[in-house]
């Protein structure tokens, strides 16, 4: 019975998405001058990149909120066609063992989307900054420290100009040997976020 009344809503709500899938348009999404605005939240875990004997199995959470610009828009042939993202973070890094701690700074974030798949738009990027920070384990103890990553993962635009996004992140945590110690710190980082695209 229910799925009676249903199905005619539900066929016609596959059939308006599906019209508005083909009808996506990256051109127009990613022209030159739009404007993005993207909220995320992440998950890492230290790796003992060198093999040391003892180390801090660290872990954290991070929040941050992304403000960018498509300078360029839309270049290039075939499936390397993209745009580039240029951007800054606000970045909250909140560490959850081997004690409570925090990082707080702001990162400059470039990405480069990948526009071959219509509503699927896979992208690498590259960020780094510096921030304040109170971490303090054998890696690396100081008040001031700097992050780096890359990363790949994938946008899936729910609308023309909205997008739910996952990936992956190597993040580096260092403080560039302005205190020791300083082995750093590598990490695997599992990110998610929506973004919203606008001009």
């Amino acid at each position: 019975m229910w799925l009676r009344l249903l199905a005619p809503t539900l066929l016609l709500g596959s059939a308006a998405f599906g019209s508005r899938a083909s009808a996506f348009d990256p051109n127009e999404t990613f022209a030159k001058g739009t404007f993005v605005l993207s909220a995320e939240g992440s998950y890492g875990e230290q790796f003992n990149l060198e093999g040391f004997g003892k180390w801090s199995h660290i872990r954290y959470w991070n929040a941050g909120l992304r403000a960018s610009v498509l300078p360029f828009g839309p270049a290039g042939p075939s499936f390397i066609r993209g745009a580039f993202e240029i951007g800054l973070e606000p970045l909250y890094q909140s560490y959850l063992h081997p004690r409570d701690a925090s990082w707080v700074g702001l990162m400059a974030v470039a990405r480069y989307h990948f526009l071959a798949l219509g509503r699927f738009v896979p992208y690498a990027e590259l960020g780094g900054g510096a921030g304040e920070t109170d971490l303090d384990v054998r890696e690396i103890d100081s008040n001031f420290s700097f992050l780096l990553w890359g990363g790949v993962g994938v946008s899936l635009f729910v609308t023309d100009t909205a997008a739910f996004y996952a990936g992956y992140r190597y993040e580096h945590n260092s403080n560039k040997n302005t205190d020791s110690p300083n082995r750093g710190v590598e990490s695997h980082v599992g990110v998610f976020g929506v973004s919203y695209y606008f001009r």
